[in-house]
């Protein structure tokens, strides 16, 4: 299994590297920390160009928006400052160029996060990973993960970095996985 941010949560359950109730611990502890502490600080767009032209554009707003996930070849998420998430989309769709707002006020993936470094490790101290009975692909490594390494400073890293989801679906296709289902609440 793989897992996109949240979903990752979502995929750990799945494979057997959480209980049900550290899956939801991490959920919620995690999901209460950004509403007391990033929430109206930030946001986060998706952006149809591949990440090295994303990346690229954002050398013009000196570190207040960053790729937050590649998706895929042309798919990519920033996230960042309102304001410059608003100059960014005005610049894009200036060119014709699909940008479009996540409806979140918060910056994840990005340095916004690590306001809540210390909280987040605190918060799931209590999260015990196990070995997974499926395997498991990381967004967070880029690789197979041993899953029980899985605890609060994981649940952290995968909240701060950059989702590695195009890595991920490129290194399962190139070990030869052909088939992929998307398990999602949106259609």
């Amino acid at each position: 299994v793989v897992g996109h941010s949240q979903g990752e949560i979502a995929a750990a359950v799945v494979s057997g590297a959480l209980s049900l109730r550290d899956g939801a611990r991490v959920v919620t502890l995690r999901a209460q920390a950004i509403g007391r502490s990033l929430a109206g600080r930030g946001g986060m767009m998706s952006v149809a160009l591949p990440v090295a032209e994303v990346e690229a554009r954002l050398e013009a707003f000196e570190g207040r928006v960053s790729v937050a996930a590649e998706n895929g070849p042309r798919s990519s998420v920033v996230a960042g400052e309102p304001e410059a998430l608003d100059e960014l989309h005005a610049q894009l769709t200036a060119e014709e160029i699909r940008a479009r707002r996540v409806a979140v006020d918060y910056a994840s993936h990005s340095p916004h996060v690590e306001d809540l470094h210390d909280e987040i490790l605190e918060l799931l101290a209590e999260v015990a990973p196990r070995t997974s009975e499926i395997p498991f692909f990381s967004t967070v490594t880029g690789d197979w993960l041993d899953t029980t390494v899985m605890d609060a400073a994981y649940w952290y890293r995968s909240l701060r970095g950059r989702v590695l989801f195009a890595d991920a679906v490129r290194d399962l296709i190139a070990a030869d996985h052909r088939a992929f289902i998307e398990v999602s609440s949106h259609p």
